[in-house]
């Protein structure tokens, strides 16, 4: 099959998702097994796909423009194929998580969870093929409409209140900013495609837009791209926790936030390209804007008793590790910033899996609960252990490798403030993740009477864990955490293209990943 057709059958699949979830909405058994199926099918067409992408192959795809010079186009290189095999797999396992949880819980109005569920994943899709920044700018402002639903998913005055914050900061952004920064782009180069070495290198050379106009126009995107929650546009997505356990899954591993992330990347690499950047230094004070946040969210995280709010600020700290990637602009930081979505994407989904099980077995909450749990759900905690060691950037975990590399590029670039900055983070880590698991197992669930302890004593005598749905999806990611340290060379390999200068991939005719090695 064509490489081009593929990239349609990858887009074309989840809207068929969508066609069918509500032609079967009535069938709860028929519309979920529909949601599995093209959930199914979607990464396999991806890995099919993957094949001629990795292999040094650049698929194209048209839809044709809308106005002259904006066009709805798709071409598949690897950072955004890696992108779509860890969204389209991350989704098969989300898609059984979230008929578990939301049967378990018995949640309201799941067809138009699954609807909107599916156009997430298109969208997410399209970001990762997009082949201009009108595209993705499409496919970015897609995604934002379509998870509002999610978001506000129970209807209630707390979930309302949480979708204001997330759409307001969200639009606001893209709009008054990631637009604007687009219509400026497009001024100078007289194109929106994303191209190796980038596209505004002539503009600098010909003086049509100065050091200073760069550093505010790199600024205008990274902090346009809202989801990327880079501080102080961050506060979006602890609001957003008032969603469903899936929907905080889908938020902060296979689809919004990486999203926001992929575009900075994106836009580093193929807008301005790496070389700009380095000698320039004008993304040098967007590094520090990462590290400030990835420390102080730490911080914050540590404060939070409810666990999806620690989560939450776990990961807005996690993010701006690949913001700092993309803003160093050395080969070794972007390829730990790109290997850091991956790594932290199978990671924190893993963790929310967890929470999300433990809300459905024990309807707890908050870490100051769950003395003792640990022996009730063994798997569920034992999960949440090992996706915190890749978190945290341990071995045997995935983000071990992406931090390395992130490390080094702090170093190559001399900014040993931002290395320590990357130190102090992980040690944070260690203080607000590992203490979950060690109260779950070690600690006795406490109690204000006898006849409460002995009730407690002879609940925590059985293992119980969240129904076999929830169960099964957070054991695979939690091995996935502990595969991808041992995939790590092969992602390197994969990566290494996007860092090459427009000169030397034209030097290389059909070069493969790594060839240059």
């Amino acid at each position: 099959m064509a490489p081009e057709t593929l990239i349609g059958i990858s887009l074309g699949l989840p809207l068929v998702a969508v066609v069918l979830v509500v032609l079967f909405g009535r069938m709860p058994n028929l519309r979920d097994g529909c949601s599995g199926v093209v959930a199914g099918l979607v990464f396999i067409s991806t890995v099919w796909l993957s094949t001629t992408v990795f292999s040094g192959g650049r698929p194209q795809w048209s839809l044709g423009e809308m106005l002259p010079g904006f066009e709805i186009a798709f071409r598949v290189e690897p950072l955004g194929m890696l992108f779509a095999l860890v969204a389209a797999g991350l989704w098969i396992l989300t898609t059984a998580y979230a008929v578990g949880y939301m049967r378990g819980h018995h949640e309201q109005h799941q067809t138009r969870f699954f609807v909107c569920f599916a156009i997430a994943i298109f969208a997410a899709l399209a970001a990762a093929f997009s082949a201009n920044l009108f595209t993705l700018f499409v496919a970015y402002e897609l995604m934002t409409i379509s998870t509002y639903p999610l978001v506000t998913h129970h209807g209630t005055r707390e979930a309302c209140r949480g979708g204001r914050v997330y759409l307001g900061i969200l639009l606001s952004t893209s709009i008054g900013l990631f637009m604007l920064a687009i219509v400026w782009t497009w001024s100078l180069a007289g194109t929106l495609d994303f191209r190796i070495g980038g596209i505004l290198s002539e503009a600098v050379a010909s003086g049509r837009i100065s050091q200073t106009g760069l550093g505010i126009l790199i600024g205008l995107f990274t902090f346009g791209i809202g989801k990327a929650a880079l501080m102080p546009f961050h506060r979006w997505l602890p609001a957003a926790m008032v969603a469903p356990t899936p929907v905080s899954a889908l938020l902060h591993a296979v689809a919004v936030v990486k999203v926001g992330v992929f575009s900075v990347l994106k836009i580093c690499i193929y807008i301005f390209g790496l070389e700009l950047l380095r000698e320039s230094g004008v993304s040098l004070y967007l590094a520090y804007v990462a590290g400030f946040t990835l420390v102080v969210a730490s911080l914050v995280a540590m404060t939070k008793d409810n666990l999806k709010a620690r989560l939450a600020y776990s990961t807005i700290g996690q993010l701006a590790y690949i913001t700092l990637g993309a803003m160093l602009a050395t080969p070794n930081s972007v390829i730990g910033g790109g290997m850091h979505i991956a790594m932290h994407a199978v990671g924190k989904i893993t963790l929310f899996f967890c929470a999300g099980a433990i809300y459905v077995a024990a309807h707890k909450k908050n870490i100051s609960e769950l003395d003792g749990l640990g022996r009730k759900m063994p798997l569920t905690f034992a999960a949440f252990l090992i996706a915190s060691v890749s978190i945290i950037g341990l071995p045997p975990g995935g983000g071990a490798w992406s931090k390395w590399f992130l490390a080094i590029g702090t170093v190559e670039t001399h900014q040993y403030w931002l290395t320590a900055a990357l130190m102090v983070s992980s040690l944070l880590n260690i203080a607000y993740l590992v203490p979950i698991p060690i109260r779950a197992f070690m600690k006795s669930p406490s109690s204000s009477t006898d006849g409460e302890t002995t009730a407690k004593s002879s609940w925590f005598s059985e293992m119980q864990e969240a129904p076999l749905l929830c169960v099964v999806p957070l054991c695979i990611t939690a091995i996935g955490s502990v595969a991808l340290f041992f995939a790590a060379q092969w992602i390197y390999e994969i990566l290494l293209p996007v860092t090459e200068s427009a000169s030397a991939m034209m030097n290389i005719p059909g070069s493969t990943p790594g060839a240059t090695k």
